[in-house]
Order: C-alpha cells, then sequence, then structure tokens
C-alpha cells in the first residue's frame, strides 16, 4: 500500500484499493467466496472512477481530427471559390489568377489531411497507453483476488 501512495496514477490507485479491500475482507472474516467478489466489485469501481481520467484529453485529440479535416476542406472550398471567382470576374480566363486559387485550395486541403492524420497518430498512440494501463490492472487485480482464494484470508 506505501508502494501505491508513492508510485501514484491510475494503476496504483486501483492496486491501492484492492488492497486495501483485501486487508478489510481478511478482518472481518468473509467467506472466500464473499470476500473474492467483495474484493473484485471494489477493483472495478475504482477502475471505472479512474478511466474517465485516464480518457479525459481523447476527446480534445478526437476533435483535432475532425478540425483539422474541416478546415482544409473550408481552405479547399475557398480556394475554388476564389479561383473560379477570378475565371468568371474578367470574362476571360485569367490563368495567374486562376492557378492562385487552386494552389490555395490545394495548400490549405494538405493541411488539413496532415494536420488530421498528425492527430491520428497521436489519438492511436494515448489508446494505445490506455489499453496498457487497463490491461495491468485488469492482471494486478486478478493476482489479488487469486491471491485470496490460494491463501482464503489465512495469511496475516
Amino acid at each position: 500500500i506505501d508502494a501505491c501512495d508513492k508510485q501514484k496514477g491510475s494503476v496504483a490507485n486501483t492496486i491501492k484499493a484492492g488492497l486495501v479491500k483485501y486487508q478489510a475482507v481478511k478482518a472481518e472474516g468473509f467467506s472466500s467466496e464473499d470476500a473474492t467478489e467483495t474484493i473484485h466489485k471494489e477493483i472495478e469501481e475504482v477502475t471505472s472512477l479512474e478511466m474517465p481520467m485516464l480518457e479525459k484529453n481523447l476527446t480534445i485529440i478526437s476533435t483535432l481530427v475532425s478540425l483539422g479535416t474541416l478546415a482544409g476542406l473550408l481552405g479547399t472550398v475557398t480556394g475554388m471559390i476564389k479561383a473560379f471567382a477570378g475565371l468568371a470576374g474578367g470574362g476571360g480566363a485569367d490563368s495567374a489568377e486562376l492557378a492562385n486559387g487552386i494552389s490555395e485550395a490545394l495548400i490549405n486541403t494538405a493541411t488539413g489531411i496532415s494536420t488530421s492524420a498528425l492527430a491520428i497518430i497521436v489519438y492511436n498512440f494515448f489508446t494505445s497507453k490506455i489499453d496498457t494501463l487497463t490491461y495491468s490492472i485488469d492482471e494486478a487485480a486478478n493476482t489479488i483476488v487469486n491471491t485470496y482464494r490460494r491463501f482464503k484470508g489465512s495469511v496475516k
């Protein structure tokens, strides 16, 4: 429990809650099956409270993915409007003005795609980290419950 206090973080908080509950069920003399169920429920409850903390910034990254794409699309549309306005304005095709508008559209498209791609990579990186932490929490929970089952609360 002291190691969990020093470590901090979601995994440590969850393990600490499981160990504290482990000690409580040993002291209260629960039956083995009731004790393991109680410990497991405590760990699940703490895990469900910790998950939003782990995922809180993923919404921002997910929003950046969408906004990058939309900003690129908006830039594309405005660039094409500029290109067609130049084409329609003078009665004849001004190739420089047309090329400038198309260039603006393509630059905005590339920027939007690049921003979205980078945000997707970051999002997937952090999602993978959260999955790894969740797996660690599950493994620790199973270890605590299985240890209690093995010793049936007899170890002091």
